[in-house]
């Protein structure tokens, strides 16, 4: 048990009962205020005996608020009797479990283990900071522990790449906000970042590349500028684990396997299926280039996954997993053998082989792996974990088979997609995760039973860095949200009070401005919402401020303060573009803009035969008919994606209505395995039930639109209309994904 007392020579106020909500972030699992209050001292003076490293991390995080001094327990410290279970009997959760207990006689935490002291730390810096103008704390007592063991952020280094005192920097932000784990993305197509010793060329040419795509996917541009070499040294490595392990976070290394690999190839090209030569890539992607199951492939990967070992001592090893395309094992002499020789019933049987392989040398080294949830194809290795990030199919697949699953679905964790208004957010590799989405998870999928649910450790976000260019961008995309996923991992994140935890966050922006950290403020921003109404649509605003600050137009020209006051949500019956922006006292937001196209379909009742994929569900079926065309350039909240599914919408008119022409788009970005539509078929019907067929589209004739797709019908009067949209199905031979199922993506279908 450790203690922490501040003790000074002050007089003592009189005592009062603050019943205020801590800003405190992520917030403890039980608070109960007490009558007394705390004067901060200008001299700290520390018990002796408290644990040096976290104490001096203390004394560095507080540096200039106070001086410090120490005192001999049996001068100054009153016993406390020990709160908790020994530690040699108690889980991970339990060994993070703390108290602090404030009243005009100190500051006194107790907890059994280091790990548990230094998150308590976490919480008194945070007190201090809120009362430090005050000057004095409230009296109270804090009991705490997270709900989840596993609370993490993942970082890729490798699209771009991160120096050591930046990898420190991100690492410091974890522990402020009490995660726990480090995911260290270290190889992948366009770069590979630590250095191997048995084999140097990884970094000699795996560590550089001859330019990088930049812009919009589908502008298809590139900046002629070499990357790199970039990569970090062993002793680089084992600087940042200890820097992590002073921090109580554990690292755990990513070694990209079998797919994701062509900067692996470039320098070892015998490991591949075919010759090569290979090049690290310059676009972002699949390729369908990886490693070939062959004897020499697995004596690289176990001499790697040797070094890898030996610098991190996490009990689990990341072997990646994901997006292993198929193409080169269907056409390689040697992976056809390897199927029959082992009876696996295809190239997802040969995966499980690769993967099984892999997880019997790391186990037999002490160590476990984990691997995103394509490990699960062809059958899961007996000790594998699985991080669920294509959704939480995955981790109730993996929780239901008594193995452990970290959730980290894009929908909700992953921190490369636009928090804002795309339209006034730097450009992001796709989707829509405000902070208010990231605060909704819960990480336990209600699939699972209670017994099920134990094998949930935990959850994570991940940051890809295809658009990240640099640290003060990293900054922007994972503040605010990381605040979010915090209180989501500790287990006391509330949806229903989604407005108090966002003024708790108002609050840490200014610890944030201290530290001189670059977060996102779409969260000051106007938020638009488009809902259906009697007739037609509305739009409603919201902001983090007092609604009466928003001003609007519905005439395209920019809001000022003279502008209309918004009050409730506006109709939207004509097309028109809505702005709007919020001003307090001489300040002014940023200008939100929103175009609306109106047609005979906008705001009507629409149901769909498959639903969206969750990354891309914003707003469901409704987002079809919501008067928004989609920009082609942004996977924002005006999409719809759909992979390996055809999309079916039926709208329902409410009356026979007059029609002659159909529109609606699609997308090309094939590096993300987007593929235009196969074809698209027309009906008309006026009882819901019996529909005729009044068009179809080729795929040569939406080739040509370019996925703008809008046809003439002839004169129909129906009451029905249903669009069945194909999808193009599985990725053939030759493009990125190849084997795998293509995405559809849809905005709008209107009708004029």
């Amino acid at each position: 048990m450790h203690r922490l007392l501040l003790i000074f020579s002050v007089l003592f106020s009189s005592l009062f009962l603050a019943q205020t909500k801590l800003n405190l972030i992520p917030y403890p699992q039980k608070v109960e205020f007490q009558k007394g209050e705390f004067i901060i001292p200008k001299t700290f003076k520390l018990d002796e005996n408290l644990p040096v490293k976290e104490t001096a991390y203390f004394k560095k995080r507080t540096a200039g608020m106070f001086t410090f001094s120490s005192g001999k327990k049996n001068e100054d410290v009153h016993l406390v009797n020990a709160l908790f279970t020994p530690q040699s009997v108690i889980d991970q959760q339990k060994k993070e479990k703390y108290s602090i207990e404030v009243s005009s006689g100190g500051i006194v935490i107790n907890s059994n283990t280091n790990q548990g002291y230094f998150l308590a730390l976490q919480t008194l810096i945070q007190l201090i900071e809120q009362y430090k103008d005050s000057g004095k704390i409230p009296a109270m007592k804090i009991e705490d522990e997270p709900k989840f063991a596993w609370r993490g952020m993942h970082l890729d280094v490798c699209r771009h790449f991160f120096t050591v005192d930046e990898v420190k920097q991100y690492i410091d932000y974890l522990a402020m906000y009490k995660l726990n784990t480090f995911h260290w993305h270290l190889s992948d197509d366009q770069g590979w970042r630590i250095e191997i010793k048995k084999y140097p060329k990884l970094t000699q040419i795996g560590s550089k590349r001859k330019e990088s795509m930049i812009g919009a996917y589908v502008d298809n541009t590139f900046d002629g500028k070499p990357y790199g070499p970039y990569f970090y040294t062993q002793d680089q490595i084992k600087e940042v684990v200890k820097y992590a392990q002073e921090r109580h976070i554990t690292v755990v290394p990513e070694i990209e396997m079998p797919g994701h690999a062509l900067a692996a190839l470039s320098a070892y090209p015998e490991l591949a299926c075919t010759k090569g030569p290979f090049e690290p890539a310059t676009k972002w992607g699949v390729f369908d280039d990886v490693f070939c199951p062959k004897e020499e492939t697995f004596t690289f990967l176990e001499n790697v996954l040797n070094e890898v070992m030996a610098l991190f001592p996490s009990q689990y090893i990341h072997i990646g997993g994901d997006e292993c395309p198929k193409t080169r094992w269907k056409e390689c002499a040697h992976c056809q053998e390897l199927i029959k020789k082992n009876n696996l019933k295809d190239e997802h049987g040969l995966q499980s082989y690769f993967i099984h392989r892999i997880e019997k040398y790391v186990n037999s080294k002490g160590r476990k792996i984990i691997g995103w949830d394509e490990i699960l194809e062809g059958g899961l290795a007996p000790n594998a974990a699985v991080m669920s990030w294509t959704g939480i199919k995955g981790g109730v697949e993996a929780a239901k088979t008594g193995h452990f699953a970290v959730m980290t679905p894009g929908s909700y964790c992953y921190f490369d997609h636009y928090q804002g208004d795309p339209a006034t957010e730097p450009n992001a590799f796709g989707g829509f995760t405000p902070l208010d989405k990231v605060y909704s998870y819960n990480p336990i999928p209600e699939e699972l039973n209670a017994e099920q649910a134990k094998y949930i450790l935990g959850v994570q976000a991940n940051l890809w860095t295809e658009y990240i260019l640099d640290f003060k961008q990293v900054q922007y995309m994972i503040f605010p949200r990381l605040l979010a996923l915090s209180e989501v991992g500790w287990g006391t994140a509330d949806p229903k009070n989604y407005k108090e935890f966002e003024w708790r966050v108002i609050n840490e922006f200014k610890v944030l401005d201290k530290m001189g950290i670059n977060y996102a403020k779409s969260i000051y921003n106007i938020n638009g919402k488009v809902q259906p109404r009697v007739g037609g649509i509305s739009y409603k605003l919201s902001t983090s401020q007092k609604p009466e600050g928003i001003r609007f137009t519905t005439d395209g020209s920019v809001p000022t303060e003279n502008s209309q006051t918004y009050d409730v949500p506006i109709p939207v019956s004509k097309t028109m573009t809505i702005k709007s922006a919020y001003f307090e006292g001489g300040l002014q937001s940023a200008v939100s803009s929103q175009d609306f196209v109106i047609s005979k379909t906008t705001g009507k009742p629409i149901t769909l035969e498959s639903q969206p994929d969750e990354n891309y569900s914003f707003g469901g079926a409704f987002t079809l008919v919501d008067g928004i065309i989609g920009n082609q350039k942004q996977l924002g909240k005006t999409w719809l994606g759909f992979q390996g599914k055809d999309v079916v919408a039926t709208i329902d008119f409410g009356q026979k209505t007059q029609f002659s022409e159909v529109y609606f788009n699609t997308l090309d970005n094939k590096g993300s395995w987007i593929h235009f539509a196969k074809s698209a078929q027309i009906f008309v019907s006026d009882n819901g039930t019996d529909f005729k067929l009044i068009k179809e589209i080729g795929r040569e004739e939406i080739l040509s639109a370019k996925g703008k797709i809008k046809v003439n019908v002839g004169i129909q009067n129906s009451k029905y209309i249903k669009v069945n949209i194909e999808n193009a199905g599985i990725i053939p031979a030759g493009n990125p994904g190849a084997d795998s199922k293509a995405w559809l993506f849809v905005d709008e279908i209107g009708v004029n």
